[in-house]
């Protein structure tokens, strides 16, 4: 391998047929050029995807009532379904082991005053694991605690969107809101990837907007975040039972998809994951195809090169070059071509995708980008295969005999 002598004659040989050495280096660059590219942009489809189940949290189940549309246990249809704090209770802890996160949620809106500026703000009576379930990042101050939960404290966390509105200059945290005619202090601000109208919103404890509503224990959605160690399918059953169990709780027919309601986040990440599933199939599907389509073209180049070069073999074999030395130096060649070629394609492709970037986003693909894993792969399979290719041929030729290989046209 550290032979000078070979060296010298591989960039001889290197030199004199610059356009062959071309054509097999160019075989190999496009190969990994188009693999990484496809890669990423897969990757970057997968990202985009990703990203637009993130604004809140992916694993979550959402619970609804509404009126009923059958009769059922003797109740008539048309009636409407009303969850309370015992319903809530009730659904977390059919199933405990398998809730992450939860929240109830008693929603108004109400009028919000601070100075000057009002305005009619949606109040979210929430807990205080609301801010994970949302997935809200604090910009200010904090979320809401237990404690003002079980002492009903007048506190709220407002959204960036209300602070701007309302509370112009300086920090909003431990200004006084009027919600209502009711004095609430401003603990917290956040901000929130669902945008302008989710950072309209203000969250109070539950406890108090209830207790604000008369002392109500009316619950309008429950927010469940079940565990993420549940697959898609474990997390759909989990899910229906939630709401079989529900609607039996409240007298609602088997048969009735109005009276209680419930979005699964797993019905919809399970069929994007079969979606990914099967992008990623194409895709690796298509970029093996290109990897397998350079190995064939560096293979039939290299039966090129040794073919032209089956005198020259003759000629070396006659003043007593041993057999391996002739495939090692063939081999050697090939392998030289398929490095620096393939560096040459994994550099064009990183550029690609790096040039990319982001301006893709408008066709879903986001941040486009390939692991070192894959490459390095990917280019470890093709210098095997440029080994391989030349060593194939330059066996064969090795073992004509000298006299044979002279007639060579």
């Amino acid at each position: 391998m550290f032979d000078l002598d070979r060296w010298q004659e591989i960039f001889s040989s290197i030199r004199s047929n610059v356009l062959r050495t071309v054509l097999s280096g160019f075989t190999v660059a496009l190969g990994l050029f188009i693999f990484i590219v496809l890669f990423g942009i897969g990757s970057g489809l997968k990202n985009a995807f990703t990203e637009g189940f993130a604004r809140d949290a992916q694993n979550l189940i959402t619970i609804y009532s509404g009126k009923t549309t059958i009769a059922y246990n003797g109740l008539q249809s048309d009636r409407m379904v009303t969850m309370n704090n015992d319903d809530y209770d009730f659904l977390v802890n059919s199933d405990k082991e398998k809730v992450g996160y939860s929240t109830p949620r008693y929603t108004a809106n109400l009028m919000v005053k601070y100075g000057k500026e009002s305005g009619s703000y949606q109040i979210n009576g929430a807990e205080a694991e609301e801010k994970y379930i949302e997935n809200r990042k604090m910009l200010e101050g904090r979320y809401l605690s237990p404690i003002d939960l079980a002492r009903k404290q007048n506190v709220a966390v407002i959204g960036r969107m209300v602070q701007r509105d309302l509370i112009k200059n300086g920090s909003p945290v431990g200004k006084d809101l009027d919600i209502n005619g009711t004095i609430f202090k401003v603990v917290g601000v956040f901000s929130d990837d669902g945008g302008d109208y989710d950072e309209r919103h203000i969250t109070i404890p539950i406890t108090t907007l209830q207790q604000m509503k008369k002392g109500s224990d009316t619950v309008s959605t429950v927010y469940i975040a079940y565990n993420e160690k549940l697959t898609p399918e474990q997390a759909i059953k989990y899910g229906d039972k939630l709401k079989d169990g529900l609607k039996a709780r409240k007298s609602v027919s088997p048969d009735d998809e109005n009276g209680v309601r419930i979005w699964n986040n797993a019905k919809n990440m399970n069929e994007t994951f079969m979606f990914m599933a099967v992008l990623t199939g194409i895709v690796t599907f298509i970029g093996l195809g290109t990897l397998l389509a350079g190995i064939i073209g560096i293979s039939n180049i290299m039966v090129y090169i040794v073919k032209e070069r089956t005198k020259e073999i003759g000629v070396r074999k006659a003043i007593g070059a041993k057999p391996g030395s002739i495939v090692a130096l063939i081999v050697q060649e090939s392998v030289v071509i398929t490095v620096v070629s393939g560096f040459v394609g994994v550099g064009l492709g990183v550029l690609a995708l790096n040039l990319i970037g982001d301006n893709l986003e408008e066709y879903f693909i986001k941040n486009p980008s390939v692991g070192w894993y894959e490459i390095i792969a990917a280019f470890i399979a093709l210098v095997i295969s440029g080994l391989i290719a030349g060593f194939v041929p330059a066996y064969r030729a090795s073992k004509i005999k000298p006299i044979e290989a002279l007639r060579t046209e």
